[in-house]
């Protein structure tokens, strides 16, 4: 069986442009992990790769579902399997590079959907939501996205609400069908590594992506999305880049406001995601540098290269084993 290698790391840390050059040297294809590169039409905010910076590399679990469609961590599950078989019968190195950790940890230890860390940011956001409209607002949004548990918790039990809404909105899957790893053990054949920069540096390159995205035409985007119908209340629209622009548009909020926050946010995400990823299973963590990705480069090459040697061992010995008891 083929290997499959996970890369992970913290949003515009260079995972895209990483993972096409590793494909491009282990004869691979890209299984994306971004919970918001699944919709359709939303490319400049979710920073999809241009067909351009795919490099003819086939990126795959991007544009799945509209963005008013309801989308789950079990929907993922179930397109990934599809796609990870066809590349394992073509004998093709599959890559799963993304920053949605509980997609990565979905996909390969289970049904994994726990009651993830508490979102301060977010829960002052549906706190403030609940003061300018009313607990029985956020209810009643609570009961469109998981009845069961708006039948169970009172309208005026605002702490309740607030977390079941901030759970759904976090990982696309209703509070009461919270379930629990099925495993801790990964696949066989999975070789799983990170990569991540200083800090500072790293919180450059995040207001510089902000930047070129803006220059890009995230703005408009975001417009022609509202145009289309597609309301703030979706969760596609509660994305980064998303949240932030809609009160521009709407003449809520100044532009320069809104950049400041998205800016903000960002770097909160990115604290976030790595606080996840050092939870896992991760077997080595590389640091990038800027002036030295290429020298960095190598050394992940060198070092996948060696352990899709072992595991290739590890397959025949099983395989030979499996033989001798037969």
């Amino acid at each position: 069986m083929p290997p499959l290698i996970i890369l992970v790391g913290p949003t515009a840390v260079g995972k895209t442009d990483l993972a096409v050059r590793l494909a491009l040297e282990l004869n691979g294809e890209i299984l994306s992990a971004d919970s918001m590169q699944i919709y359709k039409g939303m490319d400049i905010g979710t920073a999809k790769p241009s067909f351009d910076e795919r490099k003819g590399i086939p990126h795959h679990l991007i544009d799945l579902v509209s963005p008013d469609e309801a989308f789950t961590v079990a929907d993922f599950q179930t397109h990934y399997q599809r796609k990870l078989s066809e590349l394992q019968e073509k004998n093709l190195t599959a890559l799963l590079s993304g920053g949605t950790g509980l997609y990565v940890r979905a996909v390969t230890r289970g049904f994994d959907f726990p009651d993830p860390p508490g979102d301060p940011h977010l829960r002052d956001e549906l706190r403030q939501k609940a003061a300018a409209e009313g607990n029985q607002a956020l209810h009643q949004w609570l009961a469109k996205v998981d009845p069961i548990s708006a039948e169970k918790i009172h309208p005026n039990d605002l702490k309740r609400v607030l977390r079941a809404l901030e759970v759904y909105i976090k990982t696309g899957i209703p509070f009461s069908h919270q379930q629990k790893t099925r495993t801790s053990e990964l696949p066989a054949n999975t070789i799983y590594i990170g990569i991540t920069r200083e800090r500072e540096e790293l919180y450059k390159r995040i207001e510089l992506r902000v930047d070129k995205m803006l220059t890009a035409g995230l703005l408009e985007e975001v417009q022609g999305l509202l145009e289309k119908g597609y309301g703030p209340e979706l969760q596609s629209m509660q994305g980064l880049g998303y949240k932030e622009l809609i009160p521009v548009l709407t003449g809520d909020s100044s532009l320069e406001d809104a950049v400041a926050l998205l800016k903000k946010r960002t770097r909160h995400y990115a604290k976030r995601q790595l606080t996840w990823f050092r939870r896992e299973p991760v077997e080595q963590w590389f640091l990038l540098q800027k002036g030295g990705e290429e020298e960095t480069f190598q050394k992940i090459l060198k070092y996948l290269e060696g352990r899709i040697h072992q595991v290739s061992n590890k397959e025949i010995e099983k395989k030979s084993r499996n033989f001798s008891q037969s």
